[in-house]
This record gives structure tokens, sequence and C-alpha cells, in this order.
């Protein structure tokens, strides 16, 4: 197996995720300079806002089930045995897959129904279902790394990285 292919594949959510993060920063420094400096609001920032911060917080997301950057409470399961341990954390990864791929079908249903009807945002024309498809997507991502992280910590000999 090509390795380097899959890790380009991989980073795909940090590509996504740091390319809407950088134009949410461009956009919203550029929105202030021209709204209280030269007195020009961008009218079309909030659109580009809400679109990016979209995109960063669930590509973002599936980056940080990758790394294990996510929030965890795991004080309690650290003081099990090794045994008992792998299980509960089994039993938490079937959870939190079947929460996530319960989302990625209701959401993949929602962006569904917004292609449908064809809405798109009142000044830049963007459509909805672009917008409404980065859930979906990230619900995706989140159950691929989460996937390969409880893998690569359960039955593999080193950590993820």
């Amino acid at each position: 197996m090509n390795y380097k292919r899959v890790e380009k594949f991989l980073n795909f959510d940090y590509v996504v995720s740091c390319s809407a993060l950088a134009v949410l920063i461009i956009v919203t420094f550029g929105a202030v300079i021209m709204r209280y400096f030269i007195n020009r609001p961008i009218i079309w920032g909030e659109e580009v806002q809400l679109f990016c911060i979209v995109f960063v917080v669930f590509f973002g997301a599936g980056a940080g089930f990758r790394t294990g950057s996510h929030v965890a409470i795991d004080f309690l399961v650290d003081h099990f045995p090794p045994g008992p341990r792998k299980v509960i954390e089994f039993v938490i990864y079937a959870f939190s897959i079947i929460i996530l791929a319960y989302f990625a079908v209701q959401s993949a249903n929602f962006a569904a129904q917004m292609y449908r009807t064809r809405r798109t945002s009142e000044i830049l024309d963007i459509p909805y279902f672009i917008t409404y498809a980065a859930f979906p997507a990230g619900c995706v991502i989140m159950i691929v790394n989460y996937t390969l992280s409880v893998l690569i910590r359960l039955f593999g000999k080193g950590e993820t990285e």
C-alpha cells in the first residue's frame, strides 16, 4: 500500500480547515478595517464568515479525532487494568461511531433537501447545500479518523501520530 497517498488523503481535513481559517481571518480583519476606518462595510463578509466557520469546525473536528485532540475525560478509565480499559475504550468508540453515523445520515438528508430546493445565500448566491454538506463530510472524516486512531491505540504497537 502506498502510505504517502493515504497520508495525503488523511491531511485533507487539515488543508480544508486551515484554508477556511485563513480566509476567515482575512475577511474578518478586512471587514473591521473597512467598517471602522474607511466607513465602507463589506456586505458579503458575513456570508463568507459563516461558510468558513462551518468548514473550520467540521473539518477541524476530524483532524482533532485523528490526533486525539478532542475533549475526553479519561481519568477513571486510565485507572483500570489494560484488559478492561480496552473493553471500555471500545464501548466508548462504538457509541461515538453510532452517534456520528446518525448525525452523518441526518445531516446528509438535510443537505440533500437544500440541494433539491436550490436555496442560495442572499448576497453571494452560494448554494446552501455546500455549507450544509460540511456536516456529513465532517462526520465521515471523524468516523474514519477515530477508527484509525482506535485501531492503532488498541491493536497497534505504537501511538497515533
